[in-house]
Order: structure tokens, then sequence, then C-alpha cells
């Protein structure tokens, strides 16, 4: 399985220099992460930070009554357990894996003892790298707050939908109404009829859970600028994806 794999599939582990990407090489383990996994619920300490590669993972606020609404998307672009290196041992969320595929996990410790180095050539390299992706999830957090409020669920299913393929090297997305319903904070009747909107107009192909976009213009055109600013502000702040 490691043999189709690589770390630097996630940009923030590619963009480290080559020793400090060596220092932590030997310490990543892969893991496959199926579809509806829960990495880690409100208030349990986190062992490890994953650096998804193929895979998606969705951060979800959870009401006392069961409603969820999704708060972030976190793919190839990011890592989990920012709790880490922000002064807290917790989140008070939900990761949940939103698209199944692989990511890679290193122990919270060996995290911690890159991100506090004092000295030597690395220092600070990888805290510098994982406060600006910091910087940018509080960015997509914020704007998905106001779409939430202001837009409307077509609006705030495009804008979803494109997010997600930003951290996929496909145009097709699996994934069951119910939890794409919970993740807007939606009834499933919503995404139905938002979705069979998309489909008529051919902007998607929407079967059995299975989605696949045919017209990625359409749903630029069709989006609220919630899109364009969490894309604007994550292509300031982050490394771009290496040349292959």
């Amino acid at each position: 399985m490691a043999d189709n794999h690589t770390p630097k599939e996630n940009h923030l582990l590619a963009a480290l220099p080559a020793d400090a990407y060596e220092h932590l090489l030997h310490n990543l383990e892969l893991v496959l992460l199926p579809l509806g996994t829960v990495i880690y619920e409100s208030g349990d300490e986190l062992p490890y930070a994953y650096f998804p590669t193929t895979c998606i993972i969705s951060l979800l606020y959870v009401m006392e009554n069961g409603a969820s609404a999704e708060i972030a998307v976190v793919g190839n672009e990011g890592m989990i357990g920012v709790a880490h290196f922000m002064g807290g041992s917790t989140m008070p969320n939900r990761a949940i894996v939103q698209s199944a595929g692989h990511a890679y996990r290193l122990r919270k410790l060996l995290l911690m003892e890159e991100f506090n180095r004092t000295g030597g050539r690395r220092k600070g390299v990888l805290s510098h790298l994982l406060l600006r992706y910091t910087q940018a999830l509080i960015t997509q957090m914020a704007q998905t707050a106001v779409c939430n409020r202001h837009h409307s669920v077509d609006q705030q299913f495009c804008r979803w939908l494109l997010l997600s393929l930003d951290r996929l090297d496909s145009h097709e997305l699996t994934m069951t109404q119910e939890l794409i319903a919970n993740m807007l904070g939606v009834r499933r009747e919503s995404v139905t009829e938002t979705a069979g909107k998309l489909q008529k107009a051919g902007f998607i192909d929407y079967h059995r859970g299975h989605i696949t976009v045919l017209n990625r213009p359409g749903l630029e055109k069709r989006v609220c600028e919630c899109y364009q600013v969490v894309k604007t502000e994550s292509d300031r702040l982050l490394p771009r994806r290496p040349a292959v």
C-alpha cells in the first residue's frame, strides 16, 4: 500500500525543506480513512496530527440535540490537529472523514518537538508553516459562518463542492445525502432539491451518493463570493502544490 503513496502528496509536508522533511519522514504513518470515520469528538485529546493526502476531513460543530453544521474542510492542503500547537489540547468540534482516502499521521509529541525547535537550521520552519495554515483555516471557518447565515442552500452547496474539489485529484465525490445534510446543517430534502437543480443545469451528475462534477466553470459562476474569499486567502498563505 505504501508504495503507491508519498507524504509529499500533502502540500504542507511537501513544502518543508529537505532536512526537516527527512527528519519527520520515518515517523509518518500511512493510514486508510474510510468514509464516515470519526477522527475525534468534541473534547477528545488527539494523540496524533493527521496530514491528509487523498481524503477530505470535515470539521463539524454538533449541538446537544444532535444537529450539526460544517465549519471547515481539510484535505491535502492542510492538517488535523491545530489544537496541539495553539495552546489547547482539545477542540470543541468533531472531525469526520467526508471523502475516503489516505492520510499520514504523526504522534503529537514528535510534532511538538519539531514545532518548538529552538536551534539549528530547522528552527521555526514547521511552526511558521503551520501557523500560516491555521490563519487560512480560521478564514475558512469565519467565511463559512457568514455563508451559512446569508446565502442560499444552493450557493452553500456549490461552495462546498468547489472547496472539496480543490482538495482532490478528481472530479468525483462519494457522499450520502445524510452526510451532506449534516455538513450543511439542512434537511435531506433540501440536499435532494439542490442536487437535482444542479444536475438539471448540467453542472453535476448525482446518483446514489456519487457526485461527478461536469461543469466546474458553471459552479464557479453560480457560487457566492465566499468560495473566492477562502481560496484567495489560502493561495496567499499556503504553499502551492509542487510540480510533479
